[in-house]
């Protein structure tokens, strides 16, 4: 890497884990750190929202340098504007939303108010803090400061539409002079009725990234799905000692998406450039400080990515493919098979569930997947496509390759039904249909053949391809799945109708609006 490194000797990086990787930068950092990270926590304040009084649900064991701890500021509070608000669904999107954001600069008792109209925000809830100190980790990068901001609303009235503000001493939203900072959000209704939302993987901060973010705003969604790889702070991604992340680019991240996110609940999951070595041993220390997910998971304090929901009759599971990689493997294997052990409980009680129709999985590394780059990891197949096989999971969404690419419907790693461009499959006997849809905002990838896709149709029998196996080698694959592919900025969207044959209506459009591809899944009788 081209950026001089102050972090970990290339003679000791050798396949150090994200575990070693943190013990190390902790034992080289951490007394500056938590020098530098004490004088920072002389403007940080105790939050004492719904979350826990004056303490941050992850701080203690993710990193001694989510600081919670009270004090005073420097700056007057009129002078600091919040930023980069998003939404989340608690684990019932029916009575629970989490309200995050963030300060350029520590404040005093920060605060959300919520209302049924947007001039009565009389209920004030206080809000915590969850504060991260990241070190000068390159020579070229400053130490970094950052404060964000969470609360938990509970007992909402599902099917409601809520005005909300964020605020502090000396910055409330109910002032006439902040009313144009009042936000929305929807809680999802009772009873399921026709709903779409929409998803995408590898964003990062770019224009192409700001372009997709408001033809999904057009789509009016009730949820947006992130597949991992949120920022690229972590530009390269490799999960190795010498990877270096700017914590800066999270605030410019998050500052782009807020135009969707203050509205629309942003659910992400965790991709290899989210792994973050200085802030906790597994790298997502600096994930549970600026995101407030839904904890139901196997693991919440120390896997804020894996988790569940439903909306509607729709039953989402998010997933961290970090533990299951053949080819990234800083985190492989962390959870000692706890994830999927969970995973296969997840599913076997939403299937079971007389509510839900069709469960979604979304996750970061390709099940199936054929560019020239990443292709498909063996790991997910070996490891999760057998449960979702055995639980009759009716959609998979994917991101990492930076392309969008759709199979056919697949079992057993094999065509099990030709679902063309318009076409319908049936879920609980057809097999399942794969979606990459990593084209959100970085730079592009490839494919060994050309693009086929609406308007564009090129149907070829077979794709030179590779999965990656056990010991990170590649192997050689020619695979007859691959129906559709497309290499400039899209993403998906979802349309849910329940009834007595309910349907999904998927549909993927590039960065313009326009449509390049659509297909159905359908569930047969029991």
């Amino acid at each position: 890497m081209d950026t001089p490194r102050v972090g970990i000797p290339e003679h000791l990086a050798g396949r150090m884990s994200m575990a070693e990787q943190h013990e190390y930068l902790r034992s080289r950092f951490t007394r500056r750190g938590m020098l530098r990270a004490g004088a920072a926590g002389a403007g940080a304040v105790a939050g004492t929202g719904l979350l826990g009084a004056g303490t941050s649900a992850y701080a203690k064991p993710l990193s001694p340098t989510l600081l919670t701890s009270p004090a005073t500021t420097r700056v007057d509070g009129h002078l600091v504007a919040p930023f980069g608000r998003h939404l989340a669904f608690g684990a019932d999107p029916k009575t629970q939303m989490r309200i995050s954001w963030a300060v350029p600069f520590a404040v005093k008792r920060p605060f959300v108010r919520v209302g049924l109209k947007p001039w009565d925000l009389s209920q004030r809830i206080p809000a915590e803090v969850r504060t991260l100190h990241t070190p000068a980790l390159s020579k070229k990068l400053p130490a970094v400061d950052q404060v964000y901001l969470h609360a938990a609303l509970d007992n909402l009235r599902p099917g409601q539409t809520y005005y909300y503000g964020v605020g502090h001493d000396g910055w409330d939203p109910a002032d006439t002079q902040h009313f144009g900072t009042i936000g929305t959000f929807r809680t999802a209704p009772a009873r399921a009725g026709k709903f779409t939302f929409t998803a995408f993987g590898d964003q990062g901060v770019s224009y192409h990234a700001l372009g997709n973010d408001q033809v999904i705003l057009g789509q009016n969604p009730a949820f947006h799905l992130h597949a991992g790889d949120i920022c690229y702070a972590d530009n390269s991604g490799a999960g190795k000692p010498d990877d270096v992340y700017d914590a800066r680019t999270w605030d410019q991240f998050l500052a782009q998406t807020e135009t969707v996110a203050k509205t629309v609940p942003w659910m992400v999951t965790t991709g290899n450039h989210d792994m973050e070595a200085w802030y906790s041993p597994n790298g997502y220390g600096g994930q549970s400080a600026r995101w407030a997910l839904p904890e139901n998971g196997f693991d919440p304090k120390h896997s804020p990515g894996v988790y569940s929901f439903v909306y509607g009759n729709v039953g989402i599971v998010a997933l961290d493919a970090n533990d299951v990689s053949y080819e990234i493997t800083a985190n492989t294997g962390y959870s000692g098979g706890k994830q999927t052990a969970w995973l296969d409980r997840r599913l076997r009680e939403l299937r079971g569930r007389q509510d839900v129709d069709f469960i979604v999985v979304f996750f970061h590394h390709c099940t199936f997947s054929t560019t020239n780059s990443h292709a498909s990891d063996g790991g997910v197949r070996d490891t999760w496509l057998p449960l979702f096989e055995k639980h009759q999971v009716d959609l998979v969404i994917n991101g990492h390759n930076h392309v969008y690419e759709r199979t056919d419907a697949i079992k057993g790693q094999r065509v099990s039904k030709k679902v063309p461009i318009g076409g319908t499959v049936d879920s609980s006997r057809e097999g399942i249909v794969y979606v990459t849809a990593g084209a959100a905002g970085k730079s592009l990838y490839d494919f060994p053949v050309p693009d086929s896709y609406e308007g564009h149709v090129k149907d070829l029998d077979s794709v030179p391809t590779f999965h990656w196996v056990k010991g990170g080698g590649k192997h050689k694959e020619e695979v007859e799945w691959s129906r559709v592919r497309y290499t400039d900025y899209s993403f998906l969207a979802v349309e849910s109708e329940p009834g007595r044959h309910p349907r999904l209506r998927v549909t993927a459009l590039a960065e313009t609006g326009v449509r390049i591809d659509h297909f159905e899944v359908t569930r047969g009788a029991p």
